[in-house]
């Protein structure tokens, strides 16, 4: 066998760095294992104004007051806020660190909600708590929630949510779910006979979750400590998705669907809801992208 010069040899050594180099990645549909593009996101939040959004509160508290709305004797308010009405400024859009977010109040109950539908996508924010803590939550644990594959009419649940899939949002439990109004969905789940609660468990048998059993916390918790941002993120495609907090995976969730007339069809798209629940916190760097599956390395 003749014997290549080291000239020759570091010349077709380049040539083919370079043709590899140039030919990039094969698909626009980017996983965890592949660079993700800024092209590959769409803006939900575009740091100005609500744009895109539409908010429904409930009826404030007691505690709370709203000019021109009428109360019962007990002090108690007659009616709900309602559609893309806002006296307490519950949701506004701020400077936190030099730079913009959606400032939730938690003042009252509420949803800050997307004017469009969403299937088969990845989803990523940021948030961060806040300081203030309001009735009836003022003693508990800071609060909100992100709410997917939202259908239905707002209000429709505990008179503010609408029907959805939840990754919880909350002090300590950020990632677990829970099924909001008629939803069911099978995960793999232990019991933790101590806690007397259910789990993310990967190796266990799968557990239906439905309005009889609708909490199943998350395996592990990665939330950062009070006051820093955190991301969340959630791969959803057909009845199939993922909670990841801030990189790691700590719930999901198969055969998501509702009841509808006394059968179960398929939820596999819909609204995305922001909560407001009792805690001011902040979201920024809100942005969804298509997906056609959900990522491997997850």
């Amino acid at each position: 066998m003749s014997r290549i010069s080291p000239k020759i040899f570091f010349t077709l050594f380049l040539s083919a760095f370079i043709l590899a180099a140039c030919k990039g990645p094969s698909s626009n549909n980017a996983t965890s294992t592949e660079p993700v593009g800024e092209n590959d996101w769409t803006q939900l939040f575009n740091g100005e104004d609500l744009d895109g959004w539409y908010t429904y509160q409930k009826e404030p508290e007691a505690t709370s007051e709203v000019s021109g709305m009428a109360r019962k004797d007990d002090g108690s308010y007659l009616e709900p806020i309602g559609l893309n009405q806002d006296p307490l400024e519950v949701f506004t859009v701020v400077s936190e660190e030099s730079a913009p977010a959606i400032r939730i109040s938690g003042e009252v109950f509420g949803i800050l909600v997307t004017e469009k539908e969403y299937e088969n996508y990845h989803l990523s924010l940021e948030f961060k708590w806040g300081e203030e803590k309001y009735p009836p939550r003022k003693d508990k644990k800071r609060d909100s929630g992100i709410l997917y594959h939202s259908v239905g009419a707002e209000g429709a649940w505990g008179g503010v949510w609408m029907k959805s899939l939840e990754c919880q949002v909350q002090e300590g439990d950020c990632g677990d779910y829970i099924s909001v109004d008629t939803v069911l969905v099978d995960i793999h789940a232990g019991y933790d006979v101590e806690k007397g609660w259910f789990y993310h468990a990967p190796e266990s048998a799968l557990m239906t979750f439905s309005p009889s059993r609708s909490y199943c916390h998350k395996s592990q918790d990665y939330e950062h400590p009070s006051g820093q941002w955190n991301t969340i993120e959630i791969y959803a495609v057909g009845g199939e998705s993922v909670h990841v907090v801030n990189g790691k995976v700590n719930n999901h969730i198969f055969t998501s669907r509702q009841m509808i007339n006394g059968k179960e069809v398929p939820l596999t798209r819909g609204k995305i809801q922001l909560q407001s629940e009792g805690a001011e916190l902040f979201y920024r760097h809100i942005r969804i992208r298509d997906i056609d599956q959900i990522p491997a390395g997850l």
